[in-house]
């Protein structure tokens, strides 16, 4: 099998190889999807300003969130539904992670248990991304279980009170075929996604189970049952950014889901630099969105993210090759980054700061 030497080659693959309600739940945003592309077209208003003259002969890409050193500043998004691409799923996503020594954060919405995948991982570099439910009984047995599996943060998602409206799933009546379940939540209270005519299942779902009335004093209620970091994803706001830390939040996730929740959202690039001003060392400022080239990774570490999440590149990789596709999705990233930072003349992740870019 030819490698694809590139995440839009490994895509294009992946289209062919999926069915259309997959390929239609991985791909599409939110109404028009404006977002959605402009996640990509942000990366084009920063042009690198590389230096020269910079022994570039040892690369540093390692760094550290919540005091835990990884491997690079690249790691794996929550995406629900990993056995969608491949029947390994989340398992092959996560033994991958493990291997690199990075960053999983696994969906409360996945098809392989939090257990499962902790048996998977040789170390503990994973956090556990949680949907609060309206039923709380629910949602604190599910912190618990990540505490006792060894996850070492709670990843809330906090920009989606309701699901976005994805018309391609609604067109496509999305649901999870069988055999596949929830597998965090049918074992809890035998939840699933419904069949549901003329919508998406999933939009069911959050209308019925999600809590739509979560508020910052709710995070007290978080943190006073678990011992773990909170950490929010779904930031893109300043002052957001600053209540964070003034509720004790230790990290957050800059983040417009993957432009699947509010159609026209300003991008997670255009949200980052002031965000970071906002809060400045405080927290640990994470970035996910339209990430596709080593290059774009360095622009968004030079703006102020520590590291940054893959989404979509991953499922394409789980879907064309399972485990090995997806080490190669994050091999090809972590390679067009050294370059770049060799290119750039800029040996450690560290190092990398907004000297690096003009903004066009």
């Amino acid at each position: 099998m030819i490698k694809p030497i590139n995440l839009f080659e490994c895509e294009s693959l992946a289209k062919q190889q999926l069915s259309s309600m997959t390929w239609g739940y991985y791909s599409s945003g939110a109404l028009d999807e404006i977002t959605l592309k402009n996640n990509r077209k942000s990366f084009n208003n920063y042009q690198l300003y590389p230096k020269v003259l910079v022994d570039v002969s040892q690369i540093n890409l390692s760094t550290k969130l919540l005091g835990q050193t990884l491997s690079m500043p690249i790691g794996v998004a929550p995406m629900a539904f990993q056995c969608l691409a491949h029947p390994h799923g989340e398992k092959a996503t996560a033994k991958v992670l493990s291997d690199l020594k990075s960053l999983l954060i696994l969906s409360t919405l996945s098809t392989t248990s939090l257990e499962e995948v902790a048996a998977c991982q040789e170390n503990n570099l994973r956090w556990f991304q949680l949907y609060i439910h309206k039923d709380k009984g629910l949602t604190k047995a599910l912190v618990e279980r990540a505490e006792k599996a060894g996850y070492t943060a709670i990843c809330v998602t906090v920009d989606a009170p309701m699901l976005g409206k994805r018309e391609i799933d609604i067109k496509n009546q999305f649901t999870l075929p069988e055999p596949l379940k929830l597998a965090n939540l049918v074992t809890l209270k035998d939840l699933d996604i419904p069949n549901s005519s003329n919508q998406s299942g999933l939009f069911a779902y959050f209308q019925q189970q999600i809590d739509p009335s979560l508020t910052w004093k709710d995070l007290e209620w978080l943190q006073s049952i678990t011992k773990l970091p909170i950490v929010l994803k779904g930031i893109l706001r300043a002052d957001d950014a600053r209540l964070a830390v003034e509720n004790g939040v230790k990290s957050i996730i800059v983040s417009n889901h993957g432009g699947r929740q509010l159609d026209g959202a300003i991008t997670t690039l255009e949200a980052l630099p002031k965000i970071v001003e906002a809060v400045g060392n405080d927290i640990d400022i994470i970035m996910d969105g339209g990430i596709r080239r080593g290059t774009d990774v360095f622009k968004a570490l030079a703006l102020g993210a520590k590291a940054v999440l893959i989404g979509r590149p991953i499922l394409w990789g789980l879907t064309v090759n399972g485990e090995a596709g997806v080490n190669h999705v994050l091999e090809l990233l972590k390679d067009e980054l050294l370059l770049a930072m060799a290119l750039s003349g800029c040996p450690s992740v560290t190092e990398i700061n907004d000297s690096f870019l003009i903004k066009s």
